[in-house]
């Protein structure tokens, strides 16, 4: 098991939300922390822009890199989405066994709670 982190940025929040909790529902992410208040200077079809953006923050497994970047590709809104990784040479051994569980998709899915949506809960409300 080789635990990576993937980035993306996008342009707006629902976006954000979207592909972070599709990530986690399709099991390819153990978690994604979106990052608000980026701001991108980047050079694009010869002309240098600037956008405020939001960051993306995957948590998986090396295995899972291409079904998180096809997953990125098929919501994201831009022409071209940052898709990066990065190996993580060491962790916590409990988080990355979290990592690992999280990601198994012959684990059944538990919904303790019947409100939310796909059993996602919003721990700051």
């Amino acid at each position: 098991m080789s635990a990576i982190v993937v980035i993306t940025t996008v342009g707006d929040e629902e976006e954000a939300n979207l592909i972070a909790r599709e990530l986690v529902a399709r099991r390819h992410a153990a978690c994604v922390n979106i990052v608000r208040g980026v701001r991108s200077v980047y050079r694009w079809k010869g002309k240098i822009c600037q956008d405020s953006e939001y960051l993306l923050v995957v948590k998986t497994l090396d295995e899972e890199f291409e079904s998180v970047a096809s997953t990125i590709r098929e919501l994201h809104s831009y022409e071209l989405p940052e898709i990066l990784s990065f190996g993580i040479r060491q962790g916590d051994d409990r988080f990355l066994a979290w990592i690992k569980g999280s990601l198994d998709k012959t684990a059944e899915f538990v919904d303790d709670d019947e409100d939310t949506l796909l059993g996602i809960v919003d721990r700051d409300t």
